[in-house]
């Protein structure tokens, strides 16, 4: 199979994508967060697609992405008041609601959950998609399935060139990290996943908040969870990843006294000159965190190298999308972290 990739520009790229997914094939779409392997979501054949093509455990359920809030009312039941509020105040964008699903949507998409994710994309193209094909699209990250996620319609080729016939070409990213999960089928609402929408956003609208363990710790492999991202190792590149955590300067003696050939460090861009000699990367500026969020899996993509035995990885302390970006990090290395004000 060719891969095309097609400019979000390009005349006609709508109606081509959707024709795709209304014939039950895999087409590549952008979003503000990060790219997704799309597939009819009402169609268990074409969801079995994803599942293939990414390696995916099939208890890892899928979201669906819609193209207006009214669509909500097609795919669920019991929706409380509160989904419109935050419907109303972060839609389209990267935001993603648990809720209780109809018999119209395939136990393949939920992973055999009562319960379904939604979310509507801040990206017009992938709106268009959706309102032509006539049915939700269900798509996960479209990485292979434990590695970096993918920003860029480039990173998607490297991963599935051959795979899959289309890939939706929008540019970089915007957010960067996967949409905030919020589970409205609990009272309090409980977080699944952080995102771009912050818990401080969430709280201010609905007011408790419940922090699912995940977000904060591994989950038992046998557990059952009701979003991606919660289960299994992910964003991670295949080398070992640990977290630096304590002050710049006590950091860079750590890693500086620890590290050994094949090692890399993965900083703020503030740090860089702490590591001068070190092939020390980027992903951002600590004053800036929406930089971190934007460079993360760029960043992971480019150290996902055979070569690498170790990453030293700083992380973004404090709240807000911060709080994200140690999410995807503490995921990646498998919650592992060294604290340099004791060893240093």
């Amino acid at each position: 199979m060719k891969t095309e990739i097609l400019s979000a520009s390009a005349p006609g790229c709508g109606e081509k994508a959707s024709a795709i997914i209304k014939a039950g094939g895999l087409v590549a779409i952008p979003t503000e967060t990060v790219y997704g392997l799309g597939a009819n979501g009402l169609d268990p054949e074409a969801v079995a697609q994803i599942f293939a093509v990414k390696g995916r455990p099939q208890d890892n359920p899928l979201i669906l992405h819609v193209s207006c809030v009214e669509e909500l009312e097609q795919l669920c039941h019991d929706i409380p008041e509160s989904a419109y509020r935050l419907a109303e105040a972060f839609w389209p964008g990267p935001l993603t609601m648990v809720l209780s699903a109809k018999d119209c949507i395939p136990k393949r998409t939920t992973a055999g959950l009562s319960t379904v994710a939604v979310r509507c994309p801040d990206s017009e193209i992938t709106r268009e998609i959706i309102r032509l094909s006539g049915v939700p699209i269900a798509a996960p990250s479209a990485n292979i399935s434990g590695k970096p996620s993918t920003t860029t319609a480039q990173h998607v080729y490297h991963d599935h060139a051959g795979k899959i016939p289309l890939i939706v070409d929008g540019g970089a990213c915007r957010v960067g990290v996967e949409s905030t999960i919020v589970d409205l089928t609990e009272t309090p609402p409980r977080l699944l996943r952080p995102g771009g929408v912050t818990p401080e956003q969430l709280e201010a609208l609905l007011g408790a908040l419940t922090v699912d363990k995940a977000v904060t710790a591994s989950v038992d492999k046998d557990a059952v969870v009701k979003a991606p991202g919660m289960k299994y190792r992910h964003y991670a590149p295949q080398c070992q990843v640990l977290i630096v955590s304590g002050s710049a300067q006590k950091a860079a003696r750590w890693i500086r006294a620890n590290m050994r050939d094949g090692d890399r460090i993965l900083c703020f861009e503030e740090e860089l000159p702490l590591y001068e000699g070190c092939d020390a990367l980027s992903y951002g500026k600590e004053a800036e965190v929406e930089t971190l969020s934007a460079g993360l899996f760029a960043a992971l993509r480019v150290l996902d190298d055979p070569n690498v035995k170790t990453v030293y990885a700083r992380c973004p302390e404090g709240g807000g999308v911060a709080y994200a970006v140690q999410n995807r990090l503490k995921k990646a290395a498998a919650f592992q972290v060294i604290d340099a004000e004791v060893l240093a």
